[in-house]
């Protein structure tokens, strides 16, 4: 069955700054949040002139529940600079649900690990809310979450992780808090010292650090998936323009590969599938 996408104008309930460029929008969107999987995105029209900026952008669903659906965001260039002066009130036009999200496997029956790098953390609160609610159904579920940044300034959603229950751990590069150094070695530090069943990794953040969990993955015979970022034109599988390359299962014996979009085939993809490096 064919998924359903909306394209309509939104209204801004609020739209405010997190800290330093990072903020939080939160939009009344019935018709997307109850549509909506953690790790799927939206395209947001930032202005309605024709050519300033000329293309949407797209934004990871950070929460979506009771009606409205909030996008954290950075800002990083006009698009986004232009997205902070939205004031409560205003509209949007949005287009989404977009692209496939996670999968939650085994609801209610296994352990999880989300590791975010940097901006990573804006689709994983999502699945973890969606986490917690099956989790309601086997008190023995552990979730756990790593959050990696360059300095304690640049870390995001520490107490919204706490607040829902998971098992939070920090890794900064220069030390500020939590592990000094990146949030994969913390990661490495703690598989090899579970005992038990390995969980199921869900990843998001920059192209080295999924392929550094995709390794990890491999070594300790855990499933992991990845959200991938990547630069959008239209956001609907159109334009070409955001293709990574995966492996060919027809044809894996002659180790082909074949191109899958990451706004159409992702942003989810599982990590083993991927082919890292250049071509």
């Amino acid at each position: 069955m064919k998924k359903k996408t909306l394209q309509r104008n939104f209204k801004v309930i609020a739209n405010n700054k997190v800290k330093d460029n990072y903020f939080k929008l939160v939009l009344a969107a019935a018709g997307i949040s109850s549509m909506a999987r953690p790790g799927q995105f939206v395209m947001i029209e930032t202005s309605s002139t024709a050519f300033a900026p000329l293309l949407r952008r797209p934004m990871s669903i950070h929460s979506a529940q009771k009606g409205r659906i909030e996008i954290l965001y950075e800002t990083v260039g006009e698009g986004s600079r232009i997205l902070t002066q939205k004031r409560p009130g205003e509209h949007l036009n949005l287009i989404g649900p977009l692209g496939n999200g996670f999968e939650i496997a085994d609801p209610g029956d296994r352990n999880s690990i989300l590791v975010a790098g940097g901006m990573g953390v804006a689709p994983l609160l999502f699945l973890a809310e969606k986490l917690v609610e099956h989790k309601s159904k086997n008190a023995r579920v552990r979730i756990r979450v790593f959050i990696g940044a360059k300095t304690a300034g640049h870390l995001l959603c520490e107490k919204e992780f706490k607040s829902l229950g998971c098992d939070v751990k920090i890794a900064t590069d220069d030390g500020t808090k939590g592990f000094k150094g990146w949030v994969t070695e913390l990661l490495e530090e703690t598989l090899s010292g579970i005992a038990t069943a390995m969980p199921r990794i869900y990843t998001c953040g920059p192209m080295s650090m999924l392929e550094s969990i995709a390794g990890l993955a491999s070594e300790y015979g855990m499933a992991a998936y990845g959200s991938f970022e990547a630069h959008m034109a239209c956001g609907i599988g159109a334009c070409m323009g955001c293709v990574i390359r995966t492996q060919d299962e027809k044809r894996k014996e002659r180790n082909d590969f074949v191109y899958r979009r990451v706004c159409k085939e992702g942003p989810v993809f599982q990590l083993n599938q991927v082919i890292w490096g250049e071509e």
